[in-house]
């Protein structure tokens, strides 16, 4: 039995469709991005984010429907992402998938956005044994979550204040590097050397499974003021400690995870999940552990509906569809 789905992903700044084939197989991936929009705001504008949704999520879903070489009858069901993100943007997308799955007259199935990001690891990486723990980490959540199997898991950690990605875009608008800060910051710290300047590893020997990056934030903006102050302000450099302290939290914490609750595997997930040198100290600190450690390609850890389409495909096997009265909440 051959299960076309058509995803919706419109949770944050990214207007995304995409169509996937029994879970695994994906036939397109369409992804329309506004970050020169919002650069010069430093940060995603919520009413700007979903003005510019409803302009482009016609043309979005169509471009997907036709690359996948399929017509309107060929799709079994619509899947869109309905929470957490910003309120107005996920209304567009759901607003519109239900006229859609109204419209072709087909089931309509609704996805949580962070089960989104699990299942781009699953979608390839078929294999992975579990337990497994979970890192979520994007620019509005950082979560560790214990997995017993692909649909079976439970909240075992996550930031109290800042998500990591959030952290990464108020200290690259501190120290003037532009946005997205993830990629900013990443690009300056190539230049620069981590130690010149000391930042804390906010929680890191604690035992609770806790994180914390409003404190590292200050913290940078501290150093920064006095290095100005002596005429030794390296942004390079600040750069580099910054990215070293908050990839030191987020790899000790997940592995402080993966041995108190036995772990088999280590997944990471979302956007942040693209860092290079966090991928680099995370596979390092698993093979130390003897843990196989898993990320999706890069195309997939940032927002996109390859993931929604991929995650709905065993509510459509078990027939867990959603009312069209079904809602948008903003929160988990």
């Amino acid at each position: 039995m051959t299960v076309n789905i058509l995803g919706i992903e419109t949770s944050c700044d990214e207007t995304a469709a995409a169509v996937v084939q029994n879970g695994r197989h994906i036939l397109s991936n369409i992804v329309n991005s506004q970050i020169d929009i919002h650069r010069p705001f430093g940060g995603v504008v919520p009413e700007v984010a979903s003005r510019k949704h409803v302009e482009n999520i016609g043309l979005v879903v169509e471009k997907a429907i036709a690359e996948s070489g399929l017509a309107y009858a060929d799709l079994d069901a619509v899947a869109v992402t309905n929470r957490p993100g910003l309120i107005g943007a996920l209304l567009v997308g759901l607003s519109f998938a239900k006229a859609f799955a109204y419209g072709i007259n087909k089931p309509l199935i609704t996805v949580n956005h962070l089960n989104g990001h699990i299942y781009a690891n699953l979608l390839e990486h078929p294999h992975l044994e579990f337990p497994a723990i979970c890192l979520v980490v994007s620019g509005g959540h950082t979560s560790l979550l214990l997995m017993q199997s692909e649909s079976d898991y439970q909240l075992v950690g996550a930031t109290l204040d800042d998500a990591a990605g959030e952290a990464f875009d108020k200290v690259a608008r501190f120290l003037g590097l532009g946005y997205p800060g993830g990629p900013a910051i990443q690009k300056t710290a190539e230049s620069g050397q981590a130690g010149h300047y000391n930042l804390p590893r906010v929680f890191l020997n604690r035992p609770e499974l806790e994180f914390s990056f409003s404190g590292l934030k200050t913290a940078v903006m501290n150093e920064w003021r006095k290095a100005q102050q002596r005429g030794e302000a390296n942004v390079e450099d600040m750069a580099a400690e910054f990215q070293a302290a908050l990839i030191e939290i987020l790899v000790g914490k997940t592995m402080q995870a993966a041995e108190q609750y036995q772990a088999r595997s280590i997944i990471m997930a979302g956007g942040v999940a693209a860092n290079g040198p966090l991928r680099e100290l995370m596979t390092r600190r698993g093979q130390e552990m003897g843990l196989p450690v898993y990320y999706p390609s890069l195309s997939l850890c940032t927002d996109n509906a390859v993931m929604i389409a991929a995650a709905a495909y065993p509510k459509f096997v078990q027939g867990r569809f959603a009312p069209l009265h079904v809602n948008a909440q903003a929160s988990l």
